[in-house]
């Protein structure tokens, strides 16, 4: 694991109802590691978990970064933690930045669609699509005015004129028509989809059902919760490299009995969406309970999330 970088809270604003954004520089006043529109941070909160959170600050800024972060009623600690015990002043702990929501190469046009918190990576894709001229539209989906994070930043941009902001209290001429945008799917146009579980479930269902080749959707997932089930009973992982075997018990995921046998698995989010924990199965069947990996990749069975995915068969073979 590369070393964690120290970052100073320069800046924490209200950008919305229940939405803060942090500016995070250099605790060193050095350059930050360049980072591409699509990106992540992982965040130490502290005296809590670590959380993914999505760069929103125009790619090719090295000299802070923004994310911004919802404040979860049923929070297990993140987002809780920082909007009540991180302050501008603070020093906060992070990852370099990674990106598991990169822009398609060679796309002829780009459908960025954002429901609520959403809209963190997609400011940096519209940043980075409008610095270069390329095609693309941006709907942004919110409750109302009052919870539209970034409103007055989008009203502003270079891009604005790409911009179509949809609320749901809003007059029903602007609302958003996902059936008749995701109609007709063509060659090149590329689909990238962010915000709850809902939104994403309605948009990528929608897609699929009208033909949208998978290898023309993107998407990254926010808040899902690892799900569970009456049926689930224990089963055993067998560890590849040292053939060692690890019982799994009811209610316990793979990652923590693997954790409380001595071999860490290094996880971010722990459900199942930052896919950090990929892991390779060998044998068995896992039960996909993530929102990383596509349904093909699910059907295949040689990858799976062991943070929150547990197994069909009595044995799972990982390549740990």
């Amino acid at each position: 694991m590369s070393a964690l970088l120290s970052m100073r809270v320069a800046r924490k604003q209200a950008e919305a109802e229940g939405i803060c954004s942090f500016e995070l520089v250099a605790a060193d006043g050095r350059a930050l590691p360049a980072f591409s529109a699509g990106s992540h941070l992982d965040v130490h909160v502290p005296d809590g978990p670590t959380r993914p959170y999505s760069l929103c600050n125009a790619p090719g800024e090295t000299h802070r970064y923004l994310i911004a972060v919802l404040r979860e009623p049923a929070s297990r600690g993140g987002s809780a933690g920082m909007h009540e015990r991180v302050h501008e002043g603070d020093v906060l702990h992070v990852s370099a930045p990674r990106n598991l929501f990169p822009l398609a190469d060679g796309a002829q046009h780009h459908v960025l669609m954002a429901g609520g918190i959403g809209i963190t990576p997609m400011l940096a894709m519209a940043e980075a699509l409008a610095a270069r001229g390329a095609s693309f539209e941006l709907h942004y989906c919110t409750r109302s005015a009052a919870r539209t994070a970034f409103a007055p930043r989008l009203r502003e941009a270079a891009f604005a004129g790409h911009v179509h902001v949809h609320h749901d209290d809003g007059p029903a001429a602007q609302k958003f028509d996902i059936a008749a945008r995701l109609a007709t799917p063509q060659a090149g146009v590329h689909l990238y989809v962010c915000g709850p579980q809902g939104f994403m479930d309605a948009l990528l269902g929608t897609a699929r059902s009208r033909g949208w080749p998978e290898a023309q959707i993107h998407f990254e997932s926010f808040g899902a919760a690892p799900s569970v089930h009456d049926s689930d009973g224990p089963f055993e992982v067998l560890l590849q490299s040292s053939q060692r075997v690890v019982s799994v018990a009811k209610g316990q995921s793979i990652v923590q009995a693997l954790a409380a046998a001595g071999v860490p698995v290094m996880t971010s989010c722990e459900q199942g969406v930052c896919g950090t924990c990929l892991t390779g199965v060998l044998d068995g069947t896992p039960d996909h309970r993530d929102q990383y990996l596509t349904p093909e990749e699910q059907a295949e069975g040689r990858q799976m999330l062991p943070c929150c995915s547990r197994a069909k068969s009595a044995r799972l073979v990982l390549a740990l």
